[in-house]
């Protein structure tokens, strides 16, 4: 099993930054792609952003693409999400994922983290 454990969420106003990290622990040697999804209130946990340890490729949802930026080490088996340009729309809890298939992992994980909140006031 692995253990993801997200921190870094919290309150800012629309226009600003706020960077997420994860931890993965366990049985990190596994691990093929980390990432992030978010959850708003109402709807389906959405696909945010993905980085895959083999080439180092990165995937981001077309709603974040220019604002957000994903990056991570693979020895240490930790992945960061800098957001920046925030906008209310982006409040969201948001999951720290991974998975041990080398995949884009658009379509989920199979490892998740409890979450944290991110919430952008208008």
């Amino acid at each position: 099993q692995v253990q993801l454990v997200e921190s870094g969420g919290g309150l800012v106003q629309a226009g600003g930054s706020l960077r997420l990290s994860c931890a993965a622990s366990g049985r990190t040697f596994s691990i093929r792609v980390m990432g992030w999804f978010r959850q708003a209130p109402g709807k389906e946990r959405e696909f945010v952003a993905s980085i895959r340890w083999s080439d180092v490729a990165t995937y981001y949802a077309d709603s974040v693409k220019g604002r957000f930026s994903i990056s991570g080490d693979n020895i240490k088996n930790t992945v960061s999400l800098q957001m920046n340009s925030l906008k209310p729309e982006d409040t969201a809890v948001y999951y720290c994922a991974a998975a041990d298939v080398f995949t884009t992992m658009k379509d989920g994980g199979r490892y998740w983290g409890q979450g944290t909140q991110v919430t952008v006031s208008s």
